[in-house]
């Protein structure tokens, strides 16, 4: 199987850059996480070896680690674990390939904006901050540099785009649009799961200088849904590399991004091929990045 292979036995519903979604079930979806990779909103012509493997078990992950904090709308990534009734629906080329990098989900009514937790100061952010002294309307301390710790994570949440960027609004924006107790409910939610996950990973060697969740509402409960902290979602720098006062290496596909700046491309599609060893490096922070967080190497991937 490929990337663009549609399962044979289910409703396809949407494809996003990274992920495909089908229906199983009345009340379930199948959301598959591809090896593809996007940059400047263009989705690239390589495949990045096991990172659909790794978005999905990093993701599972972060759940298990979180529940006691949020329900969320997960209930299996292993293939064992799918009900028989779905099991019969997919080949068994489709079962190999899906296990390990296919979310069988609850379906939830999803909130219209990312929720967006910064402890570092980059990316857009940084951005901000320089002309504006702010982000998302949290003043900031003066003289703060590129990549700079946050004296605290601030939470500024973004409205969501189907084509292009997501624009940063100000949480007044948000409440205006949610309601002032759903909003303020999804902050301090999405600052704690941060705060918990951001000490993990440090002790284990990554910063997460920013992240982003989204939530959705299953049965009127706050339901953590999508992917969860992983190298797509997140900045993951390499903490014993950190510098502050500039540009960091990562553990994500800022690698990549990197690369494109480098060339002669106008950021529109079609998107250039990517040489086999930005493609094996960029696979291998992936891969990196799974195996710190989670004490171990991805099953079946090169050690």
């Amino acid at each position: 199987m490929d990337d663009s292979t549609t399962l044979s036995g289910l409703q396809f519903l949407r494809r996003g850059k990274v992920r495909d979604i089908y229906q199983a079930g009345d009340d379930h979806l199948l959301i598959v996480a591809t090896d593809r990779i996007s940059a400047f909103d263009c989705i690239l012509p390589n495949r990045i070896p096991f990172k659909g493997q790794v978005l999905t078990r990093i993701s599972d992950f972060w759940f298990q680690r979180s529940d006691s904090l949020v329900a969320n709308h997960l209930i299996a990534t292993r293939i064992d674990d799918f009900p028989e009734e779905l099991l019969h629906r997919l080949t068994p080329d489709e079962r190999t390939w899906l296990d390990g990098r296919a979310m069988l989900v609850r379906r939830a009514t999803v909130v219209p904006f990312e929720c967006v937790v910064r402890g570092y100061l980059a990316g857009s952010g940084w951005k901000e901050y320089r002309q504006k002294g702010e982000v998302c309307g949290h003043r900031l301390p003066a003289g703060l540099t590129e990549s700079a710790r946050l004296p605290e994570p601030i939470f500024t949440p973004a409205t969501k785009s189907e084509t292009g960027h997501d624009i940063n609004v100000s949480i007044a924006r948000m409440a205006a649009d949610l309601g002032a107790d759903l909003t303020r409910s999804l902050e301090q939610l999405s600052l704690t799961i941060y705060r918990q996950a951001a000490a993990y990973a440090l002790d284990r060697g990554i910063i997460i200088a920013d992240t982003k969740f989204e939530f959705g509402i299953r049965h009127g409960e706050i339901t953590l849904v999508d992917e969860v902290l992983t190298p797509d979602s997140s900045r993951f720098w390499p903490a014993n590399r950190y510098v502050p006062g500039s540009p960091q290496p990562s553990f994500d596909k800022q690698f990549v991004r990197d690369y494109l700046e480098t060339l002669d491309w106008d950021k529109q599609p079609p998107a250039p091929e990517l040489p086999a060893d930005i493609v094996a490096a960029t696979s291998r922070r992936y891969l990196d990045a799974f195996r710190l967080l989670t004490g171990h190497p991805l099953p079946g991937a090169p050690q």
